[in-house]
């Protein structure tokens, strides 16, 4: 949305503090997050959010405009990675504070990397003369994979020549720049989403989890 420049209002929650379920459930009876309110019309789920965003800012072209490349980043792309890659949120938290080295890569957590960025070679290379991003133009699909973006550049993780310049043009983006800059202002730690021992090679993390968006 700030990508996008529609104006919204943020209301921050501290999902983990004692009362942050029930903070939650003032706004959405899922009690999840993220959930957009319009018009005491709450809206929860990511996937949900952008459909609706899509719908009443049509203005916006938040999906690509022509049909072929729009099914293939609506129903493929963003889709797959609304339901997949459990081993890369539950592996590789995510640290707005520091740079570091995660060598410790499963089969498991390879393969979901791989297939990241064969997604992003692959639209890359198909739309790449229209523009930066996954489907030239910034989307919903970019949004999607921003948080993939932080978590393999914040770990180090190695990456083709095409996915790394994709890599760096999500990061550069100025809502982007400011997402990171408000989590690394925060304090709060969140105990489960630490890396255990080893994770670095020995070496001992600093605290992880600062923003819970994803």
């Amino acid at each position: 949305m700030k990508a996008a420049g529609i104006e919204f209002e943020e209301i921050k929650v501290e999902l983990y503090s004692p009362d942050g379920k029930q903070q939650l459930l003032q706004y959405t009876d899922a009690g999840k997050v993220p959930v957009l309110i319009d018009n005491d019309i709450p809206i929860w789920d990511s996937l949900a959010i952008a459909e609706y965003l899509v719908e009443h800012h049509p203005e916006k072209a938040l999906w690509p405009l022509a049909s072929d490349s729009r099914a293939i980043a609506r129903a493929s792309v963003t889709a797959e990675m609304h339901s997949s890659f459990n081993a890369i949120r539950g592996t590789l938290p995510m640290n707005c504070r520091r740079s570091t080295q995660y060598e410790n890569i499963s089969p498991e957590l390879q393969k979901e990397i791989d297939r990241i960025c064969k997604i992003w070679k692959s639209c890359c290379e198909e739309y790449g003369e229209q523009g930066d991003f996954l489907f030239g133009k910034l989307s919903i699909a970019d949004a999607f994979y921003a948080p993939v973006v932080v978590r393999l550049n914040g770990y180090n993780i190695n990456a083709g020549k095409i996915e790394r310049q994709y890599m760096d043009n999500i990061l550069v983006l100025s809502a982007l720049q400011a997402w990171i800059k408000e989590a690394k202002q925060e304090k709060t730690v969140v105990e489960a989403y630490e890396l255990t021992q080893g994770a670095f090679g020995g070496h001992s993390p600093t605290y992880m989890a600062l923003r819970q968006r994803w």
